[in-house]
């Protein structure tokens, strides 16, 4: 009898945990080698675990939305389920297999029914949901704790502090309005239930969704989002991609967008005022080495998903190109892994791809900046000659610049926007690729 441990891969350096989101293999089932068991989701991309033998599922030892560690075993497969049988068969008598099976029942019964977060009225993350669960703590009990966290969260180390004291107390069943009283922090009202008439279709967000839903409002509460907006003249790069987007096709065997020159102008300007490519971490300041650059794409159900252009300052266009394609059909496809998300800088979101303007993007955390890049357009505009004024039909775009205004005030913000356009009005339309 051989028992094959199957544990959580090691899915990148700054990965170190995910959310098991299904299953698709149950105990019992047969699998192959490299076949997938279950499904798992960290921060922004889902993946499979494969495993490694062939043999039958036999046990799970984690359930649907918990959180598990990487190198954890999560699942148990009998590589040997053949021989297993046999065993059984010869060893055990119908009388001692029926006495096995009762005692398997009585401990089932035994084992306590997880409790049901869901009707919670607090916001509870997957890992304190999973520490709630291990521990035996009620819904009552987690609410009855006062969260340190944004808007009364309860948090992970709230949780262990309330279990740590917790058989020196008694359990208080308090109702949320007490509960409210004693947060110091204010908590948000609770939004006011929606109308819903015969013809409504209600969807439930997928875990994204939500996930999206979450950083966006956090985002929000946490920066003191403030906007700088520049107008630009894209005429020479319009020009200049026209006359060599099928020639750097054919040598390069990637199609060239605007977006890898935009990317390399932003990296330019960052090099410049690298007081915008930092993080804040509560009173601290964290000043980046490297300029990796968050590139926002939108999949085929809606959702977003930010993958980063690592050292995006040593790349020249045509290895700036490369990234961006690939980052961008690997994002498309489902096929990013997680370390292609994590250790962004700052992030540029092209709104114009669906006809924007300019817009007015939310910062992705802990960063301190977010440009917007908007529709070019073809617009008359005033052309200063040696000769005299005149108009003439320019290409033009708008750029938005959302930064934190705890860190960033508006000379560096603003300086730093106009230092993209001018890289970007100065573009050489004799260069090469």
């Amino acid at each position: 009898m051989a028992r094959f441990e199957l544990k959580l891969p090691k899915m990148g350096e700054s990965v170190a945990e995910a959310t098991i989101t299904n299953w698709l293999k149950q105990v019992g089932d047969k699998i192959e080698a490299d076949e997938a068991v279950l499904e798992i989701a960290t921060d922004k991309v889902d993946s499979e675990v494969p495993s490694e033998v062939s043999g039958v599922l036999v046990e799970q030892l984690f359930g649907k939305d918990d959180l598990v560690q990487v190198g954890q075993t999560i699942a148990i497969i009998e590589t040997d389920s053949a021989a297993v049988t046999k065993t059984v068969q010869e060893v055990a008598t119908p009388v001692e297999v029926a006495v096995i099976e009762k005692t398997v029942e009585a401990a089932k019964e035994a084992v306590a029914v997880p409790a049901d977060f869901s009707n919670s009225e607090k916001f509870l993350s997957p890992l304190v949901k999973n520490i709630a669960k291990e521990e035996g703590v009620s819904v009552a009990e987690l609410e009855a704790i006062s969260g340190t966290g944004k808007e009364g969260r309860v948090t992970k180390n709230d949780i262990l502090e309330y279990l740590k004291n917790r058989t020196s107390q008694p359990v208080v069943s308090a109702p949320v309005a007490a509960v409210q009283k004693t947060v110091s922090a204010p908590v948000a009202q609770k939004a006011a239930p929606v109308s819903v008439s015969g013809g409504d279709e209600i969807i439930e967000m997928d875990r994204m969704r939500k996930l999206i839903a979450g950083y966006m409002v956090a985002s929000v509460q946490t920066s003191a989002h403030v906007q700088s907006f520049i107008e630009v003249d894209v005429t020479n790069i319009v020009k200049w991609r026209e006359k060599h987007k099928n020639a750097f096709e054919k040598r390069e065997g990637e199609k060239l967008t605007y977006t890898p020159i935009f990317m390399e102008a932003v990296a330019k300007a960052l090099k410049d005022f690298p007081g915008m490519n930092i993080s804040v971490d509560g009173d601290f300041i964290i000043k980046k080495k490297n300029i990796n650059l968050g590139m926002a794409a939108s999949l085929p159900n809606g959702n977003l998903i930010v993958p980063v252009i690592k050292n995006a300052d040593q790349l020249n266009l045509v290895g700036m190109a490369k990234a961006v394609n690939d980052l961008g059909g690997r994002a498309k496809a489902g096929k990013l892994k997680p370390d292609d998300t994590q250790g962004g800088t700052y992030t540029v979101t092209n709104v114009g791809t669906f006809g924007s303007v300019f817009g007015t993007p939310i910062i992705n955390q802990p960063q301190v900046g977010i440009l917007a890049l908007g529709a070019i357009r073809k617009m008359p505009a005033v052309i200063e000659t040696s000769e005299g004024d005149f108009i003439g039909i320019r290409q033009k775009m708008f750029l938005s610049h959302s930064y934190d205004h705890r860190v960033v005030d508006g000379a560096l913000g603003g300086s730093f926007v106009k230092r993209v356009a001018e890289y970007l009005e100065a573009f050489d339309i004799d260069r090469d690729f």
